[in-house]
Parts: C-alpha cells; sequence; structure tokens
C-alpha cells in the first residue's frame, strides 16, 4: 500500500492525465474529418489516439522520469520500474469514430507489479470515475457497486461474437437467461457503469493490460470481486467476470453448472 501522502499526489497527477487526454478528445470530437490508420491487429487508430498517448507520455517524463509507461499506441518503456503508468487514450476507437459517446480514455498505475490507481474518463459525458482498491469515486463523490439479485441484473459486455467464441454459446446462453438484461455498453464506459451502480455485471471476453490495469482498481474500490471467467487471476487470464460479492458468485455457479 502507498503513502497516504503520495497516494494523493499520485491521484491528482492520473486526474491531470486524464485532463490532458480530455481536451485532446474533446476537440476531435467536434470534427467530421478523424484521420484513420488500420494497426497490424485489423483494428483502428486515430490521430487523436496518438496525439493523447503522446502528451500523457510528455507530462509523465516530466513529472516522474524514472517511471514506466505502457501505452497502446506506443508500446513499453521502462516497464520493470517500481511505478509504471499504463494508458489507453481511448478505448473504444469505434465508438469515437462514430461520435458514440461510449469511448473513454483508461489511465492506470502499477506499483511493484500490482494495480494501484485507475482513472476511466469519458469526456463528452463528463464523467470521470478513480478508483485505489479502497475507494472509488464519480466526479469526486463516494460510489460503490450494487447489489442485485440475478433476476434483476444488467450484464455488460462488449462483442458478444467474441464472448460466444471464448467461453462458449451454451455458457453465455445460460448466462443471458438468468438476467433481466445484456447490453453492449462496453469497452471502459461499462466498467464505470458497474462500479457506479447502473449495471451491475461486467463479462468482458478479452482484455489487454492496457486495459485490467486501470479498471481493476476501480472495480475493486468500488467493491466489486472481480476474477477470470474461471474464478483465476484476470490479469492473466486476459479476461474479466466483475459484480457485487453475492452477484459475483451467482454469477459464476451459473457460469460453471
Amino acid at each position: 500500500m502507498l503513502p497516504e501522502a503520495l497516494q494523493k499526489e499520485l491521484k491528482a497527477f492520473a486526474e491531470k492525465l486524464a485532463d490532458i487526454a480530455r481536451r485532446v478528445l474533446v476537440a476531435a470530437h467536434a470534427r467530421v474529418d478523424t484521420e484513420v490508420e488500420i494497426k497490424s491487429d485489423g483494428t483502428p487508430v486515430t490521430v487523436a489516439d496518438k496525439e493523447a498517448e503522446r502528451q500523457m507520455r510528455a507530462a509523465i517524463k516530466q513529472a516522474y522520469p524514472d517511471h514506466g509507461i505502457l501505452g497502446e499506441e506506443f508500446g513499453p518503456e521502462n516497464v520493470d520500474a517500481e511505478y509504471c503508468w499504463v494508458l489507453d487514450p481511448i478505448d473504444g476507437t469505434k465508438s469515437f469514430l462514430s461520435r458514440v459517446p461510449l469511448y473513454v480514455t483508461l489511465i492506470g498505475l502499477r506499483y511493484e507489479g500490482k494495480p494501484v490507481l485507475g482513472v476511466i474518463d469519458q469526456p463528452i459525458l463528463c464523467e470521470r470515475i478513480v478508483g485505489d482498491n479502497r475507494t472509488c469515486e464519480l466526479n469526486g463523490r463516494p460510489v460503490r457497486v450494487a447489489e442485485v439479485s440475478m433476476k434483476e441484473a444488467v450484464v455488460v459486455s462488449t462483442d458478444l461474437d467474441n464472448v460466444r467464441r471464448l467461453h462458449r454459446d451454451v455458457r453465455w446462453n445460460r448466462l443471458a437467461d438468468s438476467v433481466a438484461h445484456v447490453r453492449t455498453w462496453g469497452d471502459g464506459y461499462g466498467h464505470l457503469l458497474v462500479a457506479s451502480g447502473r449495471a451491475h455485471v461486467v463479462a468482458d471476453p478479452i482484455m489487454n493490460p492496457w486495459d485490467l490495469v486501470p479498471v481493476l482498481p476501480i472495480l475493486r474500490g468500488a467493491g466489486a470481486v472481480v476474477t477470470s471467467w474461471e474464478g483465476s487471476d484476470p490479469i492473466k487470464a486476459g479476461n474479466i467476470i466483475a459484480a457485487a460479492p453475492k452477484l459475483h458468485a451467482e454469477v459464476m455457479r451459473t457460469l460453471r453448472e
């Protein structure tokens, strides 16, 4: 656990990084001439992705030159450092390109290899959630996950095709049939919704380190139990099931039946 004064300092700096990215994305959202490239994995990347990450990296290097950085767009730098920032400037690039405000900026901090701080920022809706494994705040207000029954639960995921492909139709259909609604309010915004109690279960089938490191301190700080689909470490597995404790247990039982 970080000393309280240092935790406060790093949290304020993480929000400064979110402010930097927000300015870039708000300006880009207003334009209609967004430039797009296709990366080697077939996913899109925009000028705004690169510019937001570039500016965040510059701020980190100026404030904390000994800290590592892992970013989606420009790769790793000194990632074995005691402190390592993890950046995804636009999580949900396809939503960004469609000007649908479900995309977010993800900012995380690892200390000695463990996620200790996370920020999810939606620049157009002006929603920012910050968590440190113990607490979680949305726009400065404490929030918690909602403990509801399976019949009342709203499950959020990203891509249902990936869920079915990676976790088998039978298991997914069993879960979907047991809850109130399944919605693809995907990417990091779905995690924000669950952490703030507006949705109830995250079922994300594929997550990269730059996705997981920011969201874990937020979900845990909001009181969620967070595991992989098999009940193991989500970082090692690269996928996630997160919900309030009793609901998480019910979800896992349903998936294992």
